[in-house]
């Protein structure tokens, strides 16, 4: 398993195309679940610890703006796995970006902050509510976990597993995880369908109530 690490770090694990294409498929849908898994125990604490909110907008435990920045900084990051400060620099900075433009663009467009710093705990650096200094210091942590902990994990399993075993899954997780997020985005708009959101409203699940 250490020989192993050490080839990751010095870049010496290239599994065949088919197998990358399955290892970019389970770093979108982790990556979202742990988005996921951290929105929901931050906006747990910063209530107060008196209730939990279903984040994100899909009916699956999935936050696609952290599905998609870590892919970001997976490719920012690629020739980079011996310098971990260096990573964490990229991952503060570029995510720092992605959410900052993120929320710009939705508010512009909706009118709405899908998030606002200004009123939750830790919200100090905030520029308009759209990031402060918190989020992007915990998503250089993240940056961190996902270089050294995760992506070395998923490589292991793309090598160590049946092939067709490794693809599959991944084909399925990701294939079931993106259907959830196009109905959500697209379907549910176009169609006037019912919403993940309104679903989960309809049976008592709590959401964080939208900006201005």
């Amino acid at each position: 398993m250490r020989k192993f690490y050490n080839d990751y770090l010095d870049s010496g694990i290239k599994p065949e195309k088919s197998l990358f294409v399955g290892i970019v498929f389970l770093v979108v849908v982790i990556s979202g679940v742990f988005g996921w898994v951290y929105e929901y125990i931050f906006y747990w604490i910063n209530g107060g610890f008196d209730k939990f909110y279903w984040r994100g907008g899909n009916f699956l435990p999935w936050i696609n703006i952290y599905a998609y920045g870590s892919l970001m900084i997976w490719f920012l990051t690629l020739k980079l796995r011996k310098k971990p400060l260096l990573v964490f620099i990229i991952s503060f900075v570029s995510t720092g970006i992605l959410e900052f433009f993120s929320g710009l663009g939705v508010y512009l467009i909706t009118g709405l902050k899908y998030w606002d710093y200004d009123t939750e705990i830790l919200g100090f650096g905030s520029i308009y509510g759209f990031v402060c200094l918190r989020s992007v210091t915990v998503f250089g942590i993240f940056g961190l976990l996902l270089v050294y902990v995760m992506l070395p994990g998923i490589y292991y399993l793309a090598v160590k597993l049946p092939k067709k075993v490794f693809l599959v899954t991944a084909v399925i997780l990701f294939a079931v995880f993106l259907g959830d997020d196009i109905y959500n985005l697209i379907f549910a708009n176009l169609f006037s369908l019912p919403s993940a959101q309104e679903v989960y409203k309809s049976i008592g699940f709590n959401f964080m109530d939208y900006t201005r």
